[in-house]
């Protein structure tokens, strides 16, 4: 039983998991789409969660929070960019019915050849209130 075991450790060692999660939540964030293995997919979500958080704030503190996250500064300035395009839109009423927070949602593939490891493609937009529900 994994009691009080929190995290996943991706069978790689703490700076090489670090830099990886770093590499995936910009080339998501840059990307908006990116596709890897479904544990990876999983490991990356709260990450993902805490950088759309420091967008919403979008304040200088967690501008310079994110930019000590993420690899490029591109990444931070799309980030910080389209979550704030979207919180103006959602004022302002284009978004009738959408939900502000920018889930990730994991859709699962067949595995991949050679070594059969179960794939995601993981991808953040905002979804519509009526149909949320957590996937994977």
């Amino acid at each position: 039983m994994r009691h009080k075991v929190a995290g996943w450790k991706l069978g790689r060692n703490t700076s090489h998991r670090r830099s990886l999660l770093r590499n995936l939540v910009t080339s998501l964030i840059v990307e908006e789409r990116i596709e890897t293995t479904v544990p990876k997919a999983k490991a990356m979500r709260p990450l993902v969660e805490k950088m759309i958080t420091l967008g919403k704030r979008g304040d200088l503190s967690a501008r310079r929070q994110a930019i000590a996250y993420l690899m490029t500064s591109a990444a931070v300035d799309k980030l910080l960019r389209a979550v704030f395009e979207r919180r103006v839109r959602h004022i302002l009423g284009a978004f009738n019915g959408y939900f502000v927070k920018v889930f990730i949602r994991n859709a699962h593939f067949l595995p991949r050849g050679g070594q059969m490891a179960h794939m995601s493609n993981a991808r953040h937009d905002p979804i519509d209130v009526g149909c949320i529900r957590h996937i994977a």
